[in-house]
């Protein structure tokens, strides 16, 4: 692993490599506040806009992507971690042209799937016409290890994104654009190899020797973060290929046979992860085609290779597979889509002369920020009871910190308490500067953002794409009275769009437990107070399940065993008090 760099300040590294990309390709520009690569408006007619992003490290994607015919905006966090929602959501409502709708293509990593989340959701909420796909397209680790969280997402993601911004650039809709490109998200295999790990500029080097390979070492299925694979190996170049083809392609292993690849068109990938030279990646290459045809009987239709998606400079590759299938939609193949010209550094294909003449210095206005004006619904309740309920919901979580941070404290990290504190206490401060007004649409989206600046980590995220997803819910059930079976349908409707951005479901020993019930009952009976207890009782219940999600995974251990998990009894308190319930000590009682 080398540590040396150019560049040792990582902040200054990524700013200034993002920078890079306004300086090769014209029609690009940047938002350095947000890190948003975007392509510059022009006067064509408008298409859909195609947004995706990640962490840093990566390049060329996303942002060497952003062009004509491929994406039209791309969000960078800072090296392996992903960009915020407030960035995502930037990008999504002032950077890119809206009108005829908003693809957003996210990796799988629970990081980038919930933050993109909760900006997707945030845009429905104000009403703009937005989908999004997860890509896990890695098959390094299989089914039985993967579990809930499913496969990651490595290089086979920059096919979804050429073909679908091929398909939106001809001006199809977003149905189709989506359609496709679910499909051939779900015809891809990718696996990865590397002979180290590597070093993060700025991060001291690790002294973990375990970390380290061995020499003539390979980490087969590593992933783009210096994750681990399926193991560890001294093997030479064929063997490892061989290794690596059986993974994507052999159907007895059911751990791993995610794709029956049965078209008479396949698309190869070979991947740099950035560190092997163009010279041995030729090489690699070459051998991957020679078993492919030989041990498969495979020859592919296409074949790329290059530097597509790294792990900065990772000494390493990656082999991707895609099943070429009929898209259905009476247009152009995913092959057609693919040859399809596009003005993007990153992909092979050079920006055209007529670009860099036209000298484009347009740039597209900053929109509105978390604060905008909120439109009204029509959906009406009581705003000094919907404040009085809240407020005594809040109240009851701020109660509840120290019985939540000691259940956290055995079973996680001990900060759950005090982030639902923290969120509570801001909430309250908001309600008594700025009281409901009775549109529970504007009420509720006010109180969103209060959420999503106040709270922050897995909870925080979760939380605040519920929130976004039931803001929406409700704009789309009103005009009319928020009754209670108004409330239970767009809980109903928010659960549904929570459970497409987390694996958790109740069972799994995580604040959902409490949710669910509490959703359930309120839809059944249209009772509150019979909605929380079932919720607190659901919680109750968690004492002794064993987690299957979050921290409590992998803090170990019998204390699961002694306390309820302190996310569903922070849930449920703030039920209660909702419902004008009150706890004394470990007993609650009607007031």
């Amino acid at each position: 692993m080398s540590a040396r760099h150019f560049i040792n300040d990582p902040t200054l590294l990524v700013n200034s490599a993002l920078e890079s990309l306004t300086l090769t390709n014209p029609s690009v520009a940047l938002d350095a506040e947000n890190k948003i690569v975007y392509k510059r408006p022009s006067h064509g007619p408008s298409k859909v806009s195609i947004i995706s992003g990640g962490g840093s490290g990566h390049e060329p994607s996303f942002g060497a992507f952003v062009g004509d015919g491929l994406l039209s905006a791309a969000v960078a966090g800072t090296i392996f971690a992903s960009p915020s929602a407030e960035q995502i959501r930037r990008a999504i409502t002032s950077r890119v042209d809206t009108n005829k709708g908003v693809l957003v293509t996210v990796m799988n990593y629970t990081g980038d799937v919930l933050n993109f989340g909760m900006a997707v959701e945030k845009a429905k909420a104000d009403g703009l016409n937005v989908e999004m796909v997860i890509v896990g397209d890695d098959v390094g680790v299989g089914r039985e290890r993967g579990g809930k969280v499913g496969r990651r997402g490595i290089a086979g993601t920059v096919l979804v994104h050429k073909i679908a911004g091929a398909l939106a650039a001809q001006g199809r809709s977003l149905e189709e654009v989506y359609k496709v490109a679910k499909l051939t998200a779900a015809n891809l295999v990718s696996v990865g190899a590397s002979l180290d790990h590597v070093h993060v500029p700025g991060r001291a080097v690790g002294s973990n020797a375990a970390e380290s390979l061995q020499e003539g070492e390979v980490e087969i299925g590593m992933g783009i973060h210096n994750e681990a694979g399926s193991g560890r190996k001294k093997v030479n170049l064929p063997e490892l290929v061989g290794t690596m083809l059986s993974q994507l392609l052999d159907q007895n292993d059911k751990d791993r046979a995610f794709l029956n690849v049965n078209s008479n068109e396949i698309v190869l990938v070979v991947n740099n992860l950035g560190g092997v030279s163009v010279l041995e990646l030729g090489g690699i290459t070459t051998e991957v085609v020679k078993q492919l045809k030989s041990s498969w009987g495979i020859q592919p239709v296409r074949i790329l290779s290059g530097t597509y998606m790294t792990s900065l400079n990772g000494l390493g590759f990656s082999i991707s597979l895609l099943n070429v299938v009929n898209t259905d939609i009476g247009g152009p193949s995913m092959i057609q889509l693919l040859d399809y010209p596009c003005e993007a550094t990153g992909w092979s294909a050079p920006i055209q002369k007529t670009t860099w003449e036209e000298k484009n210095t347009a740039t597209r206005e900053n929109g509105a920020g978390p604060d905008h004006s909120i439109k009204q619904s029509g959906l009406k309740a009581n705003g000094a009871s919907f404040n009085d309920a809240l407020a005594s919901g809040l109240r009851a979580i701020i109660a509840a910190e120290p019985e939540v941070t000691r259940y956290d404290t055995v079973v996680g990290d001990g900060d759950c308490g005090i982030g639902l504190k923290r969120g509570a206490e801001a909430v309250l401060s908001h309600l008594k500067e700025k009281p409901a007004t009775g549109d529970v649409v504007v009420d509720l989206a006010r109180i969103v953002t209060i959420v999503e600046n106040a709270m922050d980590g897995t909870s925080g995220a979760l939380f605040a794409i519920f929130l976004n997803a039931l803001v929406h819910s409700l704009r789309t059930l009103a005009p009319g009275e928020a009754s209670p079976q108004i409330w239970a349908a767009a809980l109903k409707q928010s659960c549904d769009a929570l459970s497409r951005y987390t694996p958790a479901r109740p069972g799994d020993r995580t604040l959902i437990d409490a949710l669910y019930p509490f959703v359930e009952v309120l839809g059944k009976t249209g009772d509150l107070k019979k909605a929380a207890e079932a919720s607190k009782q659901a919680a109750e219940d968690t004492k002794g399940m064993k987690p299957s999600l979050g921290r409590a995974v992998y803090v170990g251990g019998t204390g699961f065993e002694q306390v309820p998990d302190p996310g569903a009894w922070g849930l449920a308190s703030f039920f209660l008090g909702l419902a004008g319930i009150k706890s004394d000590d470990d007993s609650w009682e009607t007031i």
